[in-house]
Formats: C-alpha cells, structure tokens, sequence
C-alpha cells in the first residue's frame, strides 16, 4: 500500500497569513496614524479598536512609568508620558511581563532631543534599571563574610569571588548621577548640596529587599573583575589601577556587608 505525501502548502499559507495579520494588527495598535494593511484596514476603523489602542498604549506608558520612578519625578510626569509615548511606538514590549519593560530607554533619552538639557538622565536611568534587574533576579544567600576570613591569605589571592545574582553596579565618570538618583528614588531633595563629581553605584537584593549604595572606581573595578571570572589577586590590582590608594580590607568589608558576592571557589591550576 502505497501513502501519498500530504502536502504542507495549505498549512504555511495559513500560518504566513496569520503571522502577517498579527504584524499589521500590532503595528496599527502602536501607530495612531496608520491605515492599515489591506487585511486589517476594516477593523482598525472600528471605534473599538481605537479604544483598545489607547488601553494598550497607556499600560505600555505605565509600566514604563512604574519602571522609572526617578526620571518620573525628576522631569514631572507630563514630560515623561509625552516621551514614553514615543519610546513605546519604537519600542514595544517584546514580552507579557511588563516589569521588565523599558531596556533601552537610557540609549533613547541620550538622543531625544529634549532632554539634550538633561545629560544626567541616561545616567539615572541606568540606576532606575539596574534596580529593577536586581529586583527580579534569582534569589541567592550572601557569602557570609566569616567564610572569606577563614581562608587563608595564600588560598584568598586564588579565590574567584562570584557576585550575587541580584548585584549590579555602574560607574559614571562625568556626573554625580547616585546621588542624583538616590535622592529622587524614594523622594525629591532638591535643597541638598550636590557635588559635581564622578562616583559608582552598587545595587543588590541580599536579603529580600534591594538596597543601594555609593562605590566608587575601585569598588567598580574591582567587582569588573570578579564578574570576568578573575581571581582575587586580580582584583585587587585592577582595584589598585582604578585607584591607587585604595584599602583594600576595607573595600572588601564594604562589598561583603552590602552583599556583593552570592558565593566563591578556588583556582586549582595556577
């Protein structure tokens, strides 16, 4: 008995014309001029497609709102959701989980032109996004401080210390872009003295809640080169070439009690 082969044509036509009805259907919704592909030009003059685009819209601009509470409150909430608008037109969500919406609108304030003003937005950005990446990153216990001082020196400089899954960490050379963002994170300081000068930022979720404090390069470099999987010798020198008078005991004390490290292991083969 002889089976014919069935062919597939039917069944890519379909799924072709169903992937092209999606990407007309999708971008019609972000697009308030648009027309409309021919086979969805009917439906988008429907009044409740218009409806459903400015509730699509609005939870994009939302969740991207909900994301950046600093530069929220730094440029007021008109300014803001008149520039998420755009954003979200060039950049819709690519996931349901609108928690983590928002990558790339530090690279987008540092060529939208009205915020030419405001060099120190992308910057504050970047700390609004780091907060959310620790804020969703897996769960981890901290090293125990007590462990990395049971090692021995000679074991200590062959020891990779691995960061926590919820740490990350900036360096900003031309701004004092922590101190910008941590006073305007929670509520707006716009009486204190600012200093205009270069520093870090290290944020983390050691314990359940993330936190957040001031590094500066050494402590960025530093934790650079822990990242990269080298050793803690290493470390310290890429350390001491940030920042030269760098005390390194204290450094590490300041990492270990932000809880910086999620574990460590030895280097066997040098």
């Amino acid at each position: 008995m002889r089976v014919e082969s069935i062919s597939q044509e039917p069944t890519r036509s379909a799924g072709s014309a169903l992937a092209g009805f999606q990407d007309a259907f999708a971008g019609a919704l972000l697009t308030p001029d648009a027309h409309g592909a021919e086979n969805i030009a009917a439906l988008i003059t429907q009044p409740a497609f218009a409806v459903y685009r400015n509730t699509v819209m609005k939870g994009c601009i939302d969740a991207l709102q909900a994301n950046y509470p600093t530069i929220a409150r730094l440029v007021g909430e008109e300014w803001f959701r008149a520039a998420a608008a755009i954003f979200v037109r060039e950049s819709p969500p690519l996931t349901p989980m609108l928690l983590e919406y928002g990558h790339g609108f530090a690279e987008f304030l540092e060529r939208f032109a009205p915020a030419a003003d405001l060099p120190y937005l992308p910057g504050v950005a970047r700390l609004d996004r780091c907060w959310t990446q620790a804020h969703i990153a897996a769960d981890a216990t901290p090293l125990d401080p007590a462990t990395v001082a049971e090692i021995s020196p000679q074991l200590l400089a062959r020891t990779r210390l691995h960061p926590h899954p919820a740490a990350h960490w900036q360096w900003f050379n031309d701004a004092p872009i922590y101190a910008i963002w941590s006073r305007n994170r929670i509520s707006a300081d716009p009486a204190a003295e600012l200093a205009w000068r270069a520093e870090g930022a290290l944020l983390t979720r050691p314990h359940g809640e993330v936190t957040w404090h001031e590094l500066d390069s050494a402590g960025c470099a530093f934790l650079d080169a822990c990242a990269a999987g080298k050793t803690l010798a290493a470390a310290a020198d890429a350390a001491l070439t940030a920042k030269g008078t760098t005390d390194l005991s204290r450094l590490m004390k300041q990492l270990l009690v932000a809880g910086a490290f999620g574990g460590l292991s030895l280097v066997n083969d040098l």
